[in-house]
This record gives structure tokens, sequence and C-alpha cells, in this order.
């Protein structure tokens, strides 16, 4: 997986380098600034990106930025963004894309170093991967979304399906059985009118209906 890497604390960007290309990713381009991410972009070899939401030269939502113009121009080209703050504006526009393969962590958050590589992984093949801070925010949204139809203990399931967990992680964080958490999800699939079909990813649709609730917020 060849990936672009916008990152301008240097120690950072060291450290993201040799992670990721310990876990078998290949760093096509590593870029400090908004500039130079918008060039690595437009390299049809980049497969994936991870970036920060603030670059220079502005030090506030160009990475943000580039992604949203990357899928404008790449429909479903995944993004990582990796930041220490939840720019509500443009974290909505992107996670609304209803493209998926999209995942938006907090660096102070990362604990895990086998959790943020299984991210980026589970991005880079369609997946979501988003911090509970980020959910909480996509959630409040404005009446009448699909997800409405969801029971409150339906939503969390929801919300921490969009946090990318498996049913088994689910269970455990709700201290459910997962033979119940099945059933939710069972619920929260018919509820989200989805169909059943050989060739769609049922879960990945219902976080990306779960996304696209965002787009009539505020």
């Amino acid at each position: 997986m060849r990936l672009v890497l916008a990152e301008d604390h240097a120690l950072l960007r060291a450290g993201l380098i040799q992670l990721l290309e310990a876990h078998g990713f290949t760093i096509l381009h590593a870029v400090d600034n908004a500039a130079d991410l918008a060039e690595a972009l437009l390299d049809p070899e980049a497969e994936a990106a991870v970036v920060d939401v603030r670059l220079p030269p502005t030090q506030t939502d160009e990475g943000l930025t580039a992604a949203i113009t990357v899928r404008a121009a790449r429909p479903g080209f995944p993004v990582m963004v990796l930041s220490q703050y939840v720019e509500q504006l443009y974290a909505r526009e992107l996670l609304a894309s209803g493209e998926g393969a999209i995942g938006y962590l907090l660096k102070d958050r990362v604990s895990d170093v086998a959790e943020f590589v299984d991210g980026v992984r589970r991005v880079a093949a369609g997946g979501t991967v988003l911090d509970p801070e980020v959910v909480a925010t996509v959630m409040a949204r404005s009446p009448e979304q699909p997800v409405d139809r969801l029971s409150p203990r339906e939503r969390d399931v929801l919300a921490l399906m969009a946090e990318g967990r498996s049913n088994a992680g689910i269970a455990g964080q709700l201290w459910l059985a997962e033979g119940t958490v099945e059933k939710h999800v069972r619920h929260i699939l018919a509820k989200l009118r989805l169909p059943e079909t050989k060739d769609d990813h049922r879960r990945v649709l219902a976080v990306v209906t779960f996304l696209k609730s965002s787009r009539e917020r505020v």
C-alpha cells in the first residue's frame, strides 16, 4: 500500500514513516506543508493518505481541505486524518461524502500502535475508523435522519461500528453478549433499509448512512 503522509512536526513525521514502513506500507511522499501535500496527492500511484489537519502556511485546515479536494477528484480515495483537533465544519463535509474509506483519529487518544496501524489498513480497504469524540460530533445531527429510526442502544452500536469495532469489540464495550450485538446489528440494517446483496458490505453501508446523516446538521 503506497501512502502520502502529511505531518509538519519533524519528529512525529519521522516516527510515522518508520512505523508505517515497518508494517509493510510504502511512503511515496512525506510532506510538511499544504502546497507539497496538494502536489503529492496528484501522484496516480498514491493509494491512500495519512494527513494532519493543520499544516503550514496558515495552520488551520489545510489537511482536511486537501482530503476533501482529492476525494472530489478521486471518489473513495482512502484518507486517515490524524489530528489534535476536531474541525467540525470540514470534518462534517469529509464524513458526509458517503464514500467510506475515512478515518479520523485524535493524536492524544491514540494509545495503541497496533490499533492505529490496523485502522490505517481498514481505511485503505474501504472501512471507517473514527475516534469517539468525532463520532459524538457527527451524531449531533438534525432531526428526521435515517438513524432516527434506531433505538438509543442501536445508535450506540452503530456509533461503535463507525469507530471500526467488530461485534466482539462492541460487545465488550457495551457489556453485552455478542449474540445480542448481532441482533442489534440485524435490526440496524433492517431499520436503515439496507438490502441484502452478495456484493455490498452492509456494515459499511450502515456506517455510510450514519455519516450521510451529518449533511443536514447546522
